[in-house]
């Protein structure tokens, strides 16, 4: 069963997201906040598996509240953010804060269901696809690459694991696409993280694109 906690300041958004998860029969709605110290407060009683999480609340918004639980006490669980295309000038703030993905208030009932799933896997939420198209609107307002730092470090299959993962893909398809077992990608994702010195695929994702490994409208 995954626990899940609602963080939105408006109702019949709040009301929505219940409904179509309350349906699934592996997913529990365990709390519903309405701002940012609300939510910090259920996480730390409730501790949630997941937390949907609006970007934009008054007094404490969702990138603050996000940076608060993964600087807290443990366990963290897995934020997914409730944006709108609107909202694309956040995308590298929440991800560095820590959040796992990204979802469109407007996505269908099976995408949500999906994400939370997902978000409970601590897989990254590229998919839907919004996450990665963020990140690249985001970052193609910088002139040039940045220097990140432990990228020299990375092996050629490192990089090319790292690409994979910026693209979106599992472990099981990276493991498909580039005929490696499931373990071994695994590995290369450990190493890949250590020599950044991210604690995710979600900072690791803005590393790929920050080092200039991938780039904006590139697929």
């Amino acid at each position: 069963m995954t626990t899940v906690l609602l963080c939105d300041d408006e109702m019949l958004v709040r009301t929505g997201l219940r409904t179509i998860l309350s349906a699934q029969p592996d997913i529990e709605i365990v709390g519903e906040a309405v701002d940012g110290r609300d939510a910090l407060e259920q996480v730390r009683v409730l501790r949630p598996d997941v937390v949907l999480m609006d970007i934009r609340m008054p007094e404490l918004d969702g990138i603050e509240t996000t940076r608060r639980i993964h600087t807290g006490p443990p366990p963290h669980p897995a934020v997914v953010m409730l944006t709108t295309f609107d909202a694309d000038d956040y995308v590298h703030e929440a991800l560095t804060a820590g959040a796992c993905g990204f979802l469109l208030k407007s996505a269908p009932p099976d995408e949500l269901v999906r994400a939370v799933r997902k978000a409970a896997e601590r897989e990254l939420l590229l998919a839907p696809e919004i996450t990665r198209l963020l990140v690249a609107h985001y970052l193609e307002r910088r002139s040039t690459p940045s220097t990140v730092h432990g990228f020299g470090l990375l092996t050629d299959r490192e990089r090319e694991v790292l690409e994979q993962i910026a693209r979106g893909r599992s472990n099981a398809d990276i493991a498909a696409g580039l005929f490696l077992s499931e373990a071994t990608v695994k590995t290369h994702v450990n190493r890949i993280f250590m020599k950044l010195g991210v604690r995710d695929r979600a900072q690791a994702v803005v590393a790929a694109y920050e080092s200039g490994l991938i780039r904006p409208g590139v697929s």
